[in-house]
C-alpha cells in the first residue's frame, strides 16, 4: 500500500467503526496519533508496539477500576466487556508483540539477514492487523460491522527466531 492507500484505509475504517465518536482518554488518542503515522509511514513495527500501548490505555480508561488498574494487558483484556472472539485477537496481538519486545535470541538472525523482506511483509500485514483491533477495541459492539475489505487476515506469526 501507498502512503495516500494507507491514509485511505484508516479514513475508511474510522469511518466505518467509529462512526457517532468515541470516547477515549487524551493518552489513548496521543499514542493513536503515533499509531496512524507509523503505520502510514511504514514503521509496521513501531505501529504494532504503539497499538498495543493504545490499546492498554484504552482498556485502563474503560475497565481500569483498582486492582486492575496497574494489570499487565492480558488481565485487562480478560476483565474488558468485550466479546470472546476480540478477546482473542487482542491477546494474539499481545503475543505478538511480546515476541519481539521479549526476544529470545537476538544473536539467531539467520532469517532475518536472508530474507528481511519476509519479516517486513509479515509486520506490514500485523501492523494492519493492529490498527483494524485497536479500532474494533474502541467500539466493540460495532466489531461485527466491519467490512470483509477492512478485515485483515490473521495469519501473522512470529518467525522462530525471534
Amino acid at each position: 500500500m501507498t502512503v495516500d492507500e494507507k491514509w485511505d484505509f484508516l479514513s475508511r475504517l474510522d469511518d466505518e467503526l467509529l462512526m457517532g465518536g468515541v470516547i477515549l482518554s487524551e493518552w489513548t488518542s496521543f499514542i493513536v496519533r503515533d499509531v496512524d503515522t507509523a503505520f502510514c509511514n511504514g514503521a509496521n513495527l513501531a505501529c504494532i508496539l504503539a497499538a498495543q500501548a493504545a490499546i492498554e490505555s484504552h482498556l485502563r480508561y474503560e475497565y481500569g477500576a483498582p486492582p486492575i488498574r496497574n494489570a499487565g494487558a492480558y488481565h485487562l483484556i480478560e476483565h474488558s466487556q468485550m466479546d470472546a472472539s476480540l478477546k482473542a485477537d487482542l491477546h494474539r496481538l499481545r503475543a505478538f508483540r511480546n515476541q519481539w519486545v521479549h526476544l529470545n535470541d537476538p544473536h539467531d538472525d539467520h532469517q532475518l539477514l536472508l530474507r528481511p523482506e519476509l519479516v517486513e511483509s509479515e509486520l506490514e500485514e500485523m501492523a494492519r492487523h493492529a490498527i483494524v483491533r485497536a479500532a474494533t477495541a474502541f467500539r466493540p459492539e460495532r466489531s461485527r460491522c466491519l467490512s470483509l475489505a477492512l478485515k485483515p487476515p490473521l495469519s501473522c506469526s512470529v518467525p522462530a527466531s525471534l
